[in-house]
């Protein structure tokens, strides 16, 4: 794991967008797992500011979001079918026969979770894994006691993580209590999971993720084990860290966030600079019906 801290917000967005659009650029067959939430929000804004800024192409890439709550059809203005074609989907050139979501309205939930299983497997894997992180330390709907090596499923909704969300849904008592997630081993099984936190309500779950025992009690925690993971992280979210030094050592002095710090167009993501990856042969639209 890799933690890097950025001094506000802003420039944390920034960085996770920054490493977005560098992996795609790279490999325009990208296949991005993709997740939701307020966090989530100004790093699809910036997303689509490059794209139209700066050409950044989505046309080759597959996607596949973390959850769906169980009962919302995706036309429902509170599905995250809805959330991702309002902040991202619907404003870049992104085919959407490739971006998929669990069908929250399917009538077999349980055939529907192996089918995406599946659907992520056609797709060679998940490349890069964006994440953010729940006030009770779960990915994705994971809660507590989450099995570490899951897939993806159903799972009920925890009071923390309803009171979390049950704002947007009006009125309140509508949210669903139950969601289909990506289970922690689906998440894990991604090649390079990154994960973006801010804000000081983050800072003692963002602590006992990132330094605390690996338990089944805070999903994220099994991102200590991941081979490719990085934390990116504001200074509210940071606040509780013991080794704040060390990780600002990391982004100051690693090369591999040279292009980063000074804006320099090289590929360097992997602790080298790299040439762009040979496209992966073109994937063929797999309809989800979400």
């Amino acid at each position: 794991m890799e933690v890097v801290i950025r001094p506000n917000a802003e420039t944390a967005t920034d960085l996770v967008a920054r490493v977005i659009a560098r992996k795609l650029r790279d490999n325009p067959r990208l296949v991005i797992g993709l997740a939701t939430g307020r966090t989530m929000e100004s790093v699809y804004a910036r997303l689509v500011q490059m794209h139209r800024e700066q050409g950044l192409d989505f046309s080759g890439c597959h996607t596949f979001n973390l959850d769906e709550y169980v009962g919302l059809p995706g036309s429902h203005r509170n599905s995250y079918r809805h959330y991702m074609n309002h902040n991202l989907f619907l404003n870049v050139n992104v085919d959407l026969r490739n971006t998929h979501l669990p069908d929250g309205a399917a009538a077999d939930i349980e055939a529907e979770c192996e089918r995406y299983e599946r659907v992520i497997a056609h797709c060679g894997g998940i490349d890069l894994q964006l994440l953010g992180i729940g006030l009770a330390g779960h990915l994705g709907f994971n809660e507590p006691v989450s099995s570490l090596c899951s897939r993806t499923r159903i799972k009920v909704l925890s009071p923390v993580t309803r009171a979390q969300n049950e704002a947007l849904f009006t009125p309140p008592y509508e949210m669903p209590r139950r969601a289909i997630t990506m289970g922690v081993g689906t998440i894990v099984d991604a090649r390079h999971c990154l994960l973006l936190a801010t804000g000081g309500d983050k800072a003692d779950i963002v602590a006992r993720a990132i330094e605390g025992p690996m338990t089944s009690m805070i999903s994220a925690t099994a991102l200590q084990f991941h081979p490719h993971c990085t934390v990116v992280l504001d200074e509210a979210a940071a606040s509780r860290l013991q080794e704040v030094d060390y990780y600002r050592w990391i982004f100051e002095n690693e090369p591999q966030w040279e292009p980063f710090r000074n804006g320099s167009n090289a590929s360097c993501l992997d602790g080298h600079l790299v040439k762009p990856r040979r496209q992966k042969k073109a994937i063929a639209p797999v309809l989800d019906g979400a």
